[in-house]
């Protein structure tokens, strides 16, 4: 089968030179491997997301000299899907309803660390959560959900029970020599995620995966800082009965201090090098393009 490849940004800010070169490098392997390229907006954050934003990225796109096929995917515009997913996982008793606030967990962490009891907490350094939410019983959580604001956690214990170490691997693909390496993940490591954003009934790690098997997508090539999520795609795949991509983490591109380029950084966007004068050559030469 055709390869197929995506890049997929957020329009809640400028791109920086990390998105130009996770743009290029999918664009460059979908070319050598004669794949698809596609393009999705993860716009699922509706207060955030902006189309100023949305339009100079399709602008800062064009400009690299980058083409992509087929439709472009807006996950606004299915927030259906995801939420009827949402849906099936209640059904089977996979997820529960969460009315904490992230001050009073904050507080809740704050007062166990300050006897000296270590918080678990995710690849990404955020606390579990505690779970107060997760025994309360079905009537009163459904009248609680009628009239306060609420999320929707998975509950990791029980998308895990019955299940082999064996389930929990993702294939790594290496770009330079072709071979696929089974990973073993670790989903537990993640605690309860969210599912369903209080303000939306989806969210990233449930979109996307439902995004990347709805379209086809073989290969999903992103960068480094994305590499520990892919335990909580693979629970999700498992559970939605979904195929999983080969996947590969790209080395990210750093700022003069070591860190990660960032739109919460400031990081210089594509837009502010252009008025600045370099060409889509010059950005091509300077990330190992050229």
């Amino acid at each position: 089968m055709q390869p197929v490849f995506r890049f997929a940004p957020s329009p809640n800010g400028y791109l920086h030179l990390g998105h130009a070169a996770s743009a290029l490098l999918n664009s460059d392997l979908a070319r050598r491997a004669g794949g698809q390229l596609l393009l999705r907006i993860e716009d699922i954050d509706l207060v955030r997301s902006l189309p100023a934003y949305e339009a100079a990225l399709h602008e800062d796109l064009a400009w690299l000299g980058l083409t992509f096929d087929g439709s472009v995917r807006r996950q606004s515009e299915h927030l259906d899907t995801y939420s009827a997913a949402l849906d099936g996982l209640e059904r089977r008793g996979l997820t529960y309803r969460c009315f904490c606030s992230r001050a009073g967990t904050a507080r809740r962490v704050a007062d166990a660390e300050a006897t000296g009891t270590a918080w678990p907490r995710d690849p990404d350094g955020a606390p579990h959560h505690a779970g107060s939410c997760r025994d309360l019983a079905p009537d009163l959580a459904a009248a609680r959900a009628a009239a306060e604001p609420h999320a929707v956690r998975l509950a990791m214990d029980r998308a895990l029970a019955d299940r082999t170490a064996a389930d929990w691997v993702v294939p790594d693909w290496d770009p330079v020599t072709g071979m696929v390496t089974p990973t073993r993940v670790d989903p537990s490591a993640w605690g309860d995620v969210i599912l369903g954003r209080r303000d939306v009934r989806t969210s990233y790690h449930l979109s996307v995966v439902i995004d990347d098997a709805l379209q086809g997508v073989s290969h999903v090539v992103r960068g480094a800082d994305l590499a520990a999520a892919t335990a909580v795609h693979c629970v999700l795949q498992r559970l939605l009965d979904l195929p999983s991509p080969l996947y590969h983490h790209h080395p990210l591109v750093l700022d003069d201090d070591g860190a990660k380029l960032s739109k919460s950084r400031a990081s210089p966007a594509l837009r502010d090098l252009r008025a600045a004068g370099m060409t889509p050559a010059a950005i091509r030469a300077r990330l190992g393009f050229g």
